[in-house]
């Protein structure tokens, strides 16, 4: 069988690239495995007492919880969690992070140059929920635009995209959680891969339109129209007063054509979901590589997850452009564990079972090959959950481990695309920024065609350079900026992927 993989002299632990059977020997150290191991797993390099420190990438990744002989197969069942040291050396690395910037020349990408300087990669039309109580109200506006042809002819128009969630109301009228939902809002309203918005409230919510406004001020508000449907006489008076608004603007929103744009312009959102034990090895260091190169061109790559980079946070911190950014950082991490024990949680509730069934066995492990999506370059701006992103280069937005949400709060920000990896397999897709998804293996390549637009495995089966595979993905983001049609968009993937953080007393 092929040789496991060591991913660093110091291991503890090599992974194996193929499924072992019961009696194989895949290190050949005369210690033959008890029960079959699948692929992704770990099998012990050498041999380790009870209470010993179990190391992958050169990193803790956790504890063991019995002896574990040398060529033993290494998961939940002798490793467990234990919380990392957490002394920084902030900014220990930054020299090198910025040595690691690549040289390019400048590249462009074909998209739509908005009034207010940014750039999109689509051009939709929205419908945007301010409360659950119009949520019916414009998905079946949207469902009905759709299926009467009337974005027929207007070939510049991406669609409809109806933004619906499940608050709005019920919610102290301050605080993080009113914060959240308005940044949210707002952020997808005037999205640069927007065109058009229209608010619909049901018109006595807490989460008004015009006190929004006043948050924000009036950037991008000559895109959008708002009503109620208190006022518009409701349900079925409000949905036709929608096709009605969408008919009339749909001629000025068509009136655009991509042209040349800098990449600078760009901000792409880096995600994993439905890990397995080579997302760490193939499609997120190589993604990594890809974030290099979009930071080179002064665009901006932005990582989240905050549960998900437990753990590996001092390999960012030790990147750090300044210690404001590194305290920033900390602090998100900090309120974190807080957050998990006051619900009854903790920080390793994470791995999924998917995930642990692929060989993840620690929040540890993922952490540290979830961190790999970001690349080596330095961190330079630290964001709340859907915060508006200005800051070019690498930057960090705290947000949850669950993809939707995460997701959401980066297009939010003004992600105009998102990569995301998997190993296990995915059906996310999202709007109005649309989803790249990188298979970590030849096996879910193959196995889920349709969802997939990229295979990392041949990094690991066909002798692919890293550097090479992070290049094509670079070429993909920048040929889907331009215009190119992702898998999840072929299959209408994102309408019920929008999903804000709901963070507060639901009253």
């Amino acid at each position: 069988m092929t040789d496991p993989l060591v991913l660093h002299p110091g291991d503890t632990v090599a992974v194996l690239t193929e499924r072992a059977g019961a009696g194989a020997d895949p290190l050949g150290l005369g210690a033959p495995l008890v029960a079959p191991v699948p692929s992704g797993h770990k099998v012990a390099r050498v041999a380790m007492p009870a209470g010993a420190s179990v190391i992958k990438f050169g990193q803790f990744i956790g504890q063991a919880t019995e002896a574990i002989a040398a060529g033993a197969h290494v998961h939940t069942h002798n490793c467990t969690f234990a919380n990392p040291e957490q002394d920084y050396a902030i900014g220990a690395d930054l020299a090198s992070a910025q040595a690691a910037i690549p040289q390019t020349d400048a590249l462009t990408f074909d998209g739509y140059a908005r009034a207010d300087g940014r750039v999109g990669t689509r051009n939709y039309i929205a419908l945007v929920a301010t409360v659950n109580c119009s949520a019916t109200v414009i998905r079946r506006a949207a469902a009905e635009i759709e299926a009467s042809g009337l974005l027929d002819g207007y070939g510049n128009v991406d669609g409809i995209v109806a933004l619906a969630h499940g608050t709005g109301c019920g919610m102290a009228n301050s605080g993080r959680g009113y914060d959240i939902l308005d940044r949210v809002l707002w952020g997808h309203a005037t999205h640069p891969n927007v065109g058009a918005t229209v608010f619909v409230g049901l018109g006595c919510e807490v989460m008004q339109i015009a006190r929004m406004q006043s948050h924000f001020g009036d950037a991008g508000t000559d895109r959008f129209h708002a009503l109620t449907i208190q006022d518009t006489g409701g349900t079925r008076a409000t949905v036709d007063a929608i096709k009605a608004h969408v008919a009339l603007i749909l001629p000025a929103v068509n009136d655009i054509n991509r042209t040349p744009q800098p990449m600078s312009a760009l901000r792409v959102a880096l995600q994993c979901g439905g890990s397995d034990g080579f997302s760490s090895i193939t499609a997120n260091p190589a993604l990594g590589i890809a974030s290099d190169l979009i930071v080179a061109q002064g665009g901006t790559a932005i990582l989240s997850e905050t549960p998900e980079i437990y753990g590996a946070e001092q390999l960012l911190l030790r990147r750090a452009n300044s210690q404001a950014v590194a305290d920033k950082l900390i602090a998100q991490i900090k309120w974190w564990e807080g957050y998990a024990a006051q619900n009854g949680g903790s920080m390793d509730n994470n791995p999924s079972p998917g995930n642990k069934q692929g060989g993840i066995t620690t929040i540890l492990e993922k952490s540290l090959g979830a961190a790999a999506k970001a690349g080596a370059t330095p961190l330079m701006a630290v964001y709340d959950y859907a915060e508006q992103v200005v800051q070019p280069g690498f930057v960090f937005m705290d947000t949850p481990g669950y993809d939707p949400v995460s997701a959401t709060g980066q297009i939010a920000g003004g992600a105009q695309i998102v990569v995301f990896t998997t190993g296990r397999g995915s059906a996310f897709g999202s709007k109005p920024a649309p989803t790249i998804k990188l298979a970590t293996s030849d096996r879910l390549f193959n196995q889920m065609p349709d969802d997939m637009d990229l295979n990392t495995g041949d990094i690991l089966s066909g002798g692919i350079t890293m550097s090479d595979k992070g290049r094509e993905i670079f070429d993909l983001i920048r040929a889907t900026a331009s215009g190119q049609t992702t898998k999840s968009e072929a299959l209408g993937l994102g309408d019920n992927e929008f999903v804000p953080w709901q963070i507060g007393a639901v009253m």
